[in-house]
């Protein structure tokens, strides 16, 4: 019998040592399409922009020439400048605009107003439609001849506001910008609004009863409380603003126009790797994999940056 319980007892432990092995397996599908969709094409960007490029042709190794070529040479650097400078833009103000207005948006549904549950909703709806169709139904609101911010600026007898938004280059990039900043408004606020819900109802009572209220109490109780949300906020936007292609391309194509006022990195990115949406710009796959490299690599080291200036003041408070 003794022998007959060790036998069992060896099964069960093998049995239990392959249920073990089997979780591992569960991560696999993932890890793949994460190497052929992620890794991959990141290593391969890095690869080819260290060659010359004959079209779709790979030519010779020619080390950090591409990465030269984009900062010193002719029209590339100043195209590059010139994008680098719109994302900036997108930054500022999606953090000012967008992340400013949500968080307002957010403090007043966390103070539970009547209807806090439909405005809940009601802010995250754009989130739910695509891009591409957001740039369209856009691009036909701001259109100068029929769209419908010029009719009701002229229903109202306010023809001096009526522009070309999209084809005025002083105009334009702030429009989309802030098409993207209502797109984005929703997703924003929820953020917002889960870092004040996990705030401690001792801390708020606590302040109350020494007498803090309206704006003292927001700056100097909510506020700080709210730093890892903001820090949140605050990487997110700056990873959409610098990698900013698709509501752009919907609204104004790959060719940044008029005269590249709406040209982003990942606009400027794709025209050189594979040209034009007119056709008649030519590809540049070395230029264009080493302004990905530059791109990547700033990205993810303004992330870390954030992340660790945020474990900071985890720590500190």
């Amino acid at each position: 019998m003794q022998v007959k319980h060790e036998i069992i007892s060896t099964n069960r432990v093998k049995q239990r040592k392959g249920k073990r092995w089997s979780v591992h397996l569960f991560p696999i599908p993932a890890l793949i399409i994460y190497g052929l969709f992620i890794v991959y094409p990141l290593a391969a960007a890095l690869t080819y922009s260290f060659f010359d490029w004959k079209g779709i042709k790979r030519g010779a190794f020619i080390g950090l020439q591409n990465f030269k070529n984009l900062f010193t040479l002719e029209p590339f650097a100043g195209l590059f400048w010139n994008a680098f400078q719109h994302n900036v833009l997108y930054f500022v103000l999606q953090m000012v605009v967008q992340n400013g207005l949500a968080f307002l948006l957010a403090f007043i549904v966390y103070k539970k107003i009547r209807g806090a549950e439909f405005f809940k909703i009601a802010f995250f709806l754009p989130r739910l439609l695509s891009v591409i169709v957001v740039g369209f139904l856009w691009k036909l609101i701001l259109n100068p001849n029929y769209g419908a911010l010029n009719v009701i600026f002229g229903k109202f007898g306010l023809e001096t506001l009526q522009k070309a938004w999209l084809g005025d280059p002083k105009t334009a990039l702030t429009a989309i910008i802030l098409v993207n900043c209502w797109f984005g408004l929703g997703f924003s606020v929820l953020i917002f609004l889960a870092g004040f819900q996990a705030i401690p109802n001792e801390l708020v009572e606590a302040a109350t009863l020494d007498g803090a209220k309206g704006g003292p109490m927001l700056r100097k109780i909510y506020l700080p409380l709210m730093i890892p949300s903001i820090m949140i906020m605050t990487v997110l936007t700056f990873i959409q603003s610098f990698e900013a292609f698709e509501l752009v391309y919907a609204m104004q194509g790959s060719d940044g126009g008029p005269y590249h006022s709406t040209d982003t990195l990942a606009v400027y990115f794709y025209r050189l790797a594979f040209g034009g949406s007119s056709g008649g710009d030519s590809t540049a796959i070395g230029l264009g994999s080493a302004l990905a490299t530059v791109l990547f690599i700033f990205i993810a080291t303004f992330t870390i940056f954030i992340l660790k200036v945020m474990q900071k003041k985890e720590v500190e408070m």
